[in-house]
């Protein structure tokens, strides 16, 4: 793969990463060399401390496979030698090492094995399979595939191509790889400095953040160390200097870790409470960010507890113990994250003031926090499961669309890139986590895939909101898909962040060049709307009479109403129809057109020309309009009397809709249904696949307005009907409305 393969005449030489200590691999290739000497149980004692490894986190572990494939892969290797001058065995030793260490079954350890066997030695896959079985050939193929193709400069983008292809929905394949970059990286000091800089800024870019997105912290956090080491050697030597010099003087955390214990144990709660050092790139951002350090900002406090429930216990005794610091606490055990990672984090002032970030978790979490899909193989292979899985089903679909291996690249590179991220509740689906500046139409694609291409609208905290709406951390989101919708529009693109919904929208264009819409934007009009018609005017399905008439550009309309009128008394139950009374007596009573005002509506009147009086509802803006202009206002409203309802009450009700046909008979059926009359109807051109029907009714009692208006709502394709203003008019008389004295 991307090791080296060398003739035993290459010089030694390079150096070894400062830091924990390391088994000598080079003597243990040395061993393998001179007999393959082996321990009690019959193991080979190179294999001795991967065995051990691996019985610690499997220990029924059958590893006798381990051990035919160790022989294989030295038998087959022998003679050849990586460019330091040690024995080629060390590197698939060392790559399956780190994975037993992280905990990784006997599977994916015996593919580690024989990861390069069928790339650089004469052994075959069909040997591969008819010694190990079908997964184990499965991986070992899927890994050979990798192999280092001269591109150029599309070297490395081609051969992560090759991987996404290879792995399938197998993040075991996955996980050797990342192994094999760890210990190529530990072992780069023996390349010229050029290919030490190409090969950190690869892993940099792409194999840190992929080592991010399938959770294995443990990697991350030391290539994160060995590319620091190679791109900012200078920052690496300082950060390093102070790490080192904390390190002699008392830390502080300890008391703090021993105040915690107590607390904890005084509660009840077992509960572990260790010092996490941090690494030497973290020290670099802490600094970066605060200028100087402090003993306490060398390092963690990590609390383990048995069950996931006492982590909010232990949250709570440290709060109520502790000064708790509100802007740093995050709950990633509520809300994981994409890489499967639960914890809570908090940081706490202890008793002499010092601020010390803390970590809450399970063991189990913790195991997942250091080891992400390594550690969840069994339950991540094939076919992958969850977000993680879906995810690399998401990257082979880009690389089966992206034919160009660098457009390919640069999508990658940005999607891994390490930007905020945010959480959104989105119903249906629960949390959606997005990165920061994500829109509407990112959320769509992230979460419905292809299927947001029928997407017309979206909801943000029950407002409706335009498709480019950038979405901000808690937000609610209501994503409204009509299956009869054409597809994105090129203006999409515009709103859309994340590769995910570009790739997905660009080639969706490009295989429906005669769906597009023309070049003003206009949107394609329902079926039952006649545009050749004069004015727009069609004749209306229900009962009633009066114009369709074609309205303005649809305007953004507020969010859904509850099922009856915002401006209903105070106990939402409607009062019957009943005259009106003003100031004036023996006034005439006219009701506005604008504002079509019924009972129990919150009323309020103006003298107009002719002595009458104007009856609008009090939220009217007419209403502010004219108290501006200084006219006298009227107190009016519904008399509690006998009597009976007004001939000609009128509301105003608007509903929105996704373009669909047969749309407007089927409303106008269901206000007939309701015993309404239609007396006017503005139907509005569509606009981003939705449409705007405004009707003004006559009413036979105002008591069935909210039926009216629910059965309206059951319209298929109808989101919102709400009670609207009509266009502003000559106030209409009401028949047997007579002022009458108080």
């Amino acid at each position: 793969m991307s090791a080296e393969v060398h003739s035993p005449g290459n010089p030694a030489g390079g150096a070894r990463r400062r830091g924990r200590a390391r088994l000598d691999l080079r003597r243990l290739g040395r061993v393998a060399l001179l007999g393959g000497a082996s321990s009690r149980d019959g193991l080979p004692h190179a294999l001795e401390h991967v065995a051990k490894a691996h019985r610690g986190f499997h220990p029924d572990a059958d590893i006798a496979a381990l051990r035919t494939a160790y022989l294989l892969a030295e038998d087959a290797h022998r003679g050849q030698t990586r460019k330091s001058g040690d024995p080629y065995i060390t590197h698939p030793l060392a790559v399956t090492l780190i994975l037993a260490e992280l905990g990784a079954e006997t599977t994916t350890l015996t593919a580690s094995l024989l990861h390069d066997t069928v790339e650089d030695t004469e052994v075959t896959l069909d040997q591969v399979r008819s010694g190990f079985g079908e997964e184990v050939a499965y991986l070992v193929d899927g890994v050979t595939k990798l192999e280092k193709v001269d591109y150029g400069a599309a070297a490395e983008p081609e051969t992560f191509r090759k991987m996404l292809v290879a792995t399938g929905s197998d993040v075991r394949v996955m996980s050797i790889k990342l192994a094999d970059r760890l210990h190529n990286m530990r072992t780069l000091g023996v390349m010229r400095r050029e290919k030490q800089v190409r090969i950190a800024k690869v892993t940099h870019d792409v194999l840190i953040p992929l080592a991010e997105r399938l959770g294995v912290q443990a990697i991350k956090t030391e290539l994160e160390d060995l590319v620091f080491a190679v791109l900012h050697p200078e920052d690496y030597a300082r950060s390093r200097k102070l790490l080192l010099a904390n390190a002699d003087r008392p830390d502080p955390l300890q008391e703090t870790a021993a105040e915690m214990r107590e607390v904890l144990h005084a509660a009840g709660i077992a509960a572990e409470v260790a010092i996490r050092p941090r690494h030497i790139v973290s020290v670099h951002r802490v600094l970066q960010k605060r200028g100087e350090l402090h003993g306490t900002d060398f390092g963690r406090l990590l609390v383990l507890v048995d069950e996931a429930a006492d982590c909010y216990a232990v949250l709570g005794e440290l709060h109520t113990c502790f000064t708790p610091v509100p802007a740093e606490f995050k709950d990633f055990i509520a809300v994981p994250k994409f890489n499967l990672y639960q914890s809570l984090h908090t940081a706490v002032a202890d008793r002499r003031g010092h601020v010390v970030e803390t970590l809450v978790r399970s063991r189990q979490m913790h195991r997942v926090a250091e080891t992400g899909v390594v550690a969840l193989a069994g339950q991540l292979a094939r076919p992958a499961a969850g977000q993680v899985g879906d995810w690399l089903k998401r990257l082979l679909e880009w690389q089966r669309s992206t034919p160009d291996p660098d457009a390919f690249w640069s999508a990658l590179r940005e999607d891994l890139a390490p930007d905020q991220e945010i959480t959104v509740f989105c119903d249906p689906g629960g949390p959606l986590v997005l990165p920061a500046g994500a829109s509407c139409v990112d959320a769509a694609y992230a979460r419905h895939g292809e299927t947001a291409h029928t997407l017309v609208g979206a909801r943000v905290n029950g407002r409706l909101a335009g498709l480019g709406t950038r979405l901000t951390d808690g937000d609610a989101l209501s994503l409204l898909l009509a299956p009869e919708a054409s597809g994105p529009a090129p203006e999409w693109l515009d709103h859309a962040q994340t590769p995910a919904a570009r790739i997905a929208i660009t080639r969706w264009l490009a295989d429906h060049p005669a769906a597009r819409p023309p070049a003003d934007g206009a949107m394609p009009a329902p079926a039952d709307y006649a545009p050749g018609a004069p004015g727009g005017a069609v004749a209306t399905a229900g009962s009633g009479s009066g114009a369709v008439r074609s309205g303005g550009p649809a305007d953004a309309p507020d969010g859904a109403p509850d099922d009856v009128p915002h401006d209903v008394s105070g106990d939402g139950v409607p009062r019957p129809a009943e005259p009106a009374v003003a100031e004036l007596p023996d006034a005439a009573l006219r009701l506005a057109r604008c504002c079509t005002p019924v009972p129990p509506d919150a009323v309020t009147g103006f003298v107009v020309r002719g002595g009458a009086v104007a009856v609008h509802r009090v939220e009217c803006p007419a209403v502010a309009r004219m108290a501006t202009a200084g006219r006298r206002e009227l107190r009016v409203h519904w008399r509690t009397g006998d009597g009976a309802p007004p001939a000609d009450l009128r509301v105003t009700l608007r509903a929105e809709a996704f373009v669909r046909a047969h749309l407007l008979a089927d409303l106008t059926e269901a206000i007939a249904a309701e015993g309404a009359a239609i007396v006017a109807a503005d139907v509005e051109p569509p606009r981003q696949q939705r449409v705007r029907h405004t009707y003004t009714l006559q009413l036979p009692d105002p008591a069935e307005l909210p039926g009216l208006m629910r059965a309206m709502r059951r319209v298929p394709g109808v989101y919102d009907v709400s009670r609207a203003q009509h266009p502003p008019g000559a106030a209409q008389r009401a028949p047997g409305l007579r002022a009458r004295t108080r």
